[in-house]
C-alpha cells in the first residue's frame, strides 16, 4: 500500500529508502504539509506525455522515481496532443512551504526523435543564465542537473518499457513563469525571462532552510566566478540600500544571507575571496557579540542582554541597566544609551566582540564589518572594515573605467 504525506503518495523504492527519507515537519505545534518541486512537475509532465504518444491513451497520473529511491505519484493534466506530440502538465504543490512558485503549471513538451538522445530544452516561461557561477552556463535554460536528470531518466524508461529505440525532445515551458520569477531570486541571479527548475531531493520540505541556505550559496558561488574581488554580505534589502545610498558603495558584488550568517560566512571563507564586508542592522549584528550566528528570534534572542552587558562594563547604573533589558527595540536601546552618553564606549566594546567572533569564523578572509541603524547611521566598525569598503569601491571604478574604454 502507498503510503502519504499531505496528498502526496510515495512508493519504497528498490533500497528501502521510502517515506522515512522526509520526516514529519512540526512548526508551533502544527503537523506541516510536504510538496513537490518544480523538477519533479517537469519530470512527471514529460513521463505523462511520453506515456500518451505512446499509447493514444490520456493519463490521469503518473509514478516518478526521486534521487533518494522513493516513488512519488503525482496527478496531470493534458494539455495538448496530435500524432506527433503530446504536452502535459502539473500544477506545482508546495505543500505548507511559502513558495512563490505553488500553483503554477509546468508544462512538457514531447516530440519524438531518430536515435536515443533525450535532448531536454527551455521554453517559455522557465528562465535563461546570463551569468557564469551558477549550475547551468550561461545561454543556457535554468533547468538544475538533478531535473534534467530526472525528465531524461523518465523519458527514457518509459520508452524503454514500450521497446522503442526512438529518442525525445522534451520542451518545458510554464505560462506563468515570467511573471512569477519577479517574485523569485532569479533576478538578483541574472535569471532572465522566467523561473529555474529546480530541486535536488525532488520534495519540498515545509520552511525548509536546507533550501535557503542552498541560495545564498548559489549567490555567492556566481559572484566567485565573476572574480576574488571583496564580497559584500547583508542580511537583507535594509543593509543592501544603507551600504548604496548611505555608504555609496555598489550592489554589483553584494549577496544577502538574510539569518544565516554565519552558513554564509563559512561557504564565502571557502570560496577564496579576496574580502569581506558585512553590513547589518544593529537588531541583527548584536547577536554576533554573544557569538550567535543564526540571527532569528526564535533561535536565539539576546540583543538586550548584549546592550546591558556592554553598558555595565562602560559603567551604567542599575536603572539604566534595567531599561535596557526592558527595552522593546534596538533602536530604543540606542536611544538610551545616548542619553546617557554612553553609547559611543558600549558600541566601541560591541564591535570588538562582533569583530573578535568573526576573526573565529574567517580563518581565510580579510573581513570588515560596519553596524548601523536606520535613525543614527553607522554605529561602530570594525578595525578592517575601512580597507575593505575602500577595496568594493575600487572594483566599481575599474568597472566604470573598461566600460567607458570600450564604449
Amino acid at each position: 500500500m502507498p503510503q502519504s504525506c499531505g496528498g502526496v503518495l510515495f512508493f519504497r523504492g528498490k533500497d528501502g529508502v521510502g517515506l522515512d527519507a522526509y520526516p514529519d515537519c512540526y512548526r508551533g505545534g502544527k503537523k506541516l504539509r510536504c510538496g513537490y518541486t518544480t523538477g519533479s512537475c517537469a519530470a512527471a509532465a514529460a513521463k505523462a506525455a511520453a506515456m500518451h504518444l505512446l499509447t493514444g491513451e490520456e493519463q490521469s497520473a503518473v509514478s516518478i522515481l526521486l534521487p533518494k529511491g522513493s516513488r512519488l505519484r503525482i496527478s496531470v493534466e493534458l494539455c495538448a496532443a496530435s500524432a506527433e506530440k503530446a504536452v502535459y502538465g502539473v500544477r506545482k504543490d508546495a505543500g505548507d512551504d511559502a513558495d512563490a512558485t505553488d500553483g503554477l503549471l509546468i508544462c512538457a513538451e514531447v516530440i519524438f526523435c531518430p536515435g536515443r538522445e533525450i535532448a531536454v530544452e527551455g521554453g517559455e516561461g522557465v528562465g535563461r543564465v546570463t551569468r557564469p557561477g551558477l549550475e547551468q552556463p550561461p545561454g543556457a535554460p535554468a533547468i538544475n542537473q538533478t531535473p534534467r536528470r530526472m525528465i531524461v531518466q523518465e523519458v527514457r524508461e518509459t520508452l524503454d518499457q514500450f521497446g522503442s529505440n526512438l529518442g525525445a525532445r522534451v520542451t518545458i515551458s510554464v505560462p506563468e513563469g515570467q511573471r512569477i520569477a519577479a517574485k523569485t531570486y532569479n533576478p538578483r541571479l541574472g535569471i532572465v525571462g522566467g523561473i529555474s527548475i529546480l530541486g535536488t531531493t525532488g520534495i519540498v520540505e515545509p520552511m525548509s532552510e536546507t533550501a535557503l541556505i542552498q541560495t545564498i550559496r548559489t549567490e555567492l558561488d556566481m559572484l566567485r566566478a565573476a572574480g576574488e574581488a571583496p564580497v559584500l554580505l547583508t542580511p537583507g534589502n535594509y543593509g543592501e540600500r544603507f551600504a548604496a545610498e548611505r555608504m555609496s558603495l555598489p550592489l554589483n558584488r553584494s549577496a544577502l544571507c538574510s539569518n544565516f550568517i554565519g552558513d554564509a560566512l563559512d561557504y564565502a571563507d571557502q570560496l577564496g575571496f579576496s574580502g569581506l564586508l558585512l553590513v547589518g542592522h544593529i537588531g541583527k549584528l548584536s547577536k554576533l557579540a554573544a557569538g550567535v550566528f543564526q540571527t532569528h528570534s526564535r533561535v536565539a534572542d539576546v540583543r538586550m542582554e548584549v546592550f546591558a552587558a556592554h553598558a555595565a562594563l562602560a559603567g551604567a547604573d542599575r536603572a539604566l541597566i534595567s531599561a535596557l533589558m526592558q527595552a522593546d527595540t534596538t533602536d530604543r536601546a540606542v536611544e538610551l544609551l545616548k542619553q546617557a552618553n554612553l553609547l559611543m564606549p558600549v558600541m566601541e566594546t560591541i564591535t570588538e566582540k562582533i569583530a573578535f567572533h568573526l576573526g573565529r569564523r574567517l580563518e581565510n578572509t580579510p573581513f570588515g564589518a560596519v553596524v548601523f541603524s536606520n535613525q543614527y547611521g553607522i554605529l561602530g566598525q570594525t578595525p578592517g572594515a575601512e580597507r575593505i569598503i575602500s577595496q568594493i569601491k575600487r572594483t566599481l571604478e575599474g568597472r566604470i573605467c573598461r566600460e567607458n574604454c570600450t564604449g
